[in-house]
């Protein structure tokens, strides 16, 4: 037995490992990525020193002092103070890329509604209903987005009437106005306690936050559904309202009135930001829209039969059954087009809206000449935005995704 247990003792003693140090995986991991590093340092390095003595040849400034420096130029649509001999390149740089994440930030929610609502239809029962998001679909994108930029641009917002003859949008009550210089609509001005209601419309957020999640746990325990959405809308709208009215209702309007040639007062939205808007949303919702209808597709279709056996309606088969095993497939592609949203606003330059190609790259670069200062720093902001686009929505989509065991 003692010779037996010996024998089992030597048998379980691994070899030594010899170590060779040219034919080692893990050397040659470790080799190739510094090899790799390195080349790649060195071809920054040659970039950066070439264009400088490059530049330094030709007698032009390099840097960023120019950021400090006043700008001679006036914007038509800005939402930050700025006047012209006073105002920097830095605060034009920052009014560019306000303007730019306004018209994505807006165009991202409107063709994301959009595109869902024209996915659902494209799988509607009705014929007619079908057939016309199918047109639409193709429509819209076989069309360059320039030309369709171009087209509500020229064709629709410069044909609209004159100052004079302005569209009442507010049917009678001359609160909101569209023509061909643009849209006009009354501002709100807050009082002094208006900060009250707001704080208490957050508090009504986390509210319904809260209500929805006790909902789903009752649901889970019981099997009974509470009325979210109804209790939701109530203690979004009375919780605030409430404390709107015991403040003394503080909050004016700045109406615009038309005065001489032009409308004054209130807010001003420019032809060109709304022909962006307009088209970015078409075109891009009509991408999602066939995302949204292969995500539906590719539920099982035993999901929709076992949700209608058990007595569910079909529209909350498709909102509670459906639609979310389906964000699975939605969410990767819809990841690529928020971040197509961003980088196709720059088409603006071609109807003269001031995003941040048309006034820093273009504008300011023509006056103050720090070419490769100014384009790396728009090229720099459009990935910025669009690695946090696809961060965040990598972590929704992680969350969505199905878990293996």
């Amino acid at each position: 037995m003692a010779i037996r247990g010996t024998h089992d003792a030597s048998a379980r003693v691994k070899p030594k490992e010899s170590f060779d140090f040219l034919h080692d995986e893990r050397v040659r991991s470790a080799f190739y990525q510094l090899l790799t590093a390195g080349v790649v340092g060195w071809l920054i390095w040659y970039l950066v020193t070439n264009t400088a003595h490059n530049l330094e040849v030709r007698g032009m400034n390099t840097g960023f002092g120019f950021l400090s420096a006043t700008a001679g130029f006036d914007t038509d649509f800005k939402l930050l103070e700025y006047e012209p001999g006073v105002g920097t390149y830095g605060r034009i740089f920052l009014i560019g890329c306000i303007n730019t994440l306004l018209v994505s930030f807006l165009a991202i929610i409107a063709s994301t509604i959009l595109g869902f609502a024209v996915g659902v239809l494209r799988l509607s029962s009705n014929w007619l209903v079908a057939r016309l998001a199918l047109a639409y679909v193709e429509i819209i994108r076989n069309t360059p987005l320039l030309l369709q930029i171009i087209f509500w641009y020229v064709g629709v917002f410069a044909l609209l009437p004159r100052v004079k003859q302005s569209l009442d949008l507010s049917a009678g009550a001359e609160v909101a106005f569209l023509n061909n210089r643009g849209l006009y609509t009354a501002w709100p001005i807050p009082g002094d306690f208006f900060w009250m209601s707001i704080v208490a419309f957050v508090i009504a957020v986390i509210g319904v936050f809260v209500l929805k999640r006790w909902a789903h746990k009752r649901q889970d325990d019981t099997g009974q559904q509470f009325p979210t959405v109804t209790a939701s809308l109530a203690l979004l709208f009375i919780l605030p309202g409430m404390v709107f009215l015991a403040t003394g209702s503080p909050l004016d309007w700045d109406v615009p009135t038309l005065q001489g040639f032009n409308f004054a007062g209130g807010a001003a939205l420019p032809p060109a930001f709304l022909a962006l808007l307009i088209a970015l949303t078409i075109y891009h919702a009509a991408h999602l829209a066939e995302s949204v209808r292969a995500g539906i597709l590719s539920v099982n279709k035993g999901q929709t039969e076992a949700a209608l056996a058990l007595g569910l309606r079909p529209s909350r088969a498709m909102t509670l059954i459906i639609i979310p095993q389906a964000m699975r497939a939605i969410v990767p592609p819809m990841i690529s087009l928020w971040m197509n949203v961003v980088k196709n606003s720059s088409l603006a330059i071609a109807i003269g809206y001031s995003d941040v190609v048309a006034l820093f790259m273009q504008t300011a670069l023509n006056q103050a000449g720090y070419a490769v200062e100014m384009v790396g720093m728009t090229m720099a902001f459009y990935m910025f935005i669009s690695l946090s686009i696809s961060g965040l929505l990598n972590i929704y989509n992680k969350r969505v995704q199905l878990v293996e065991r």
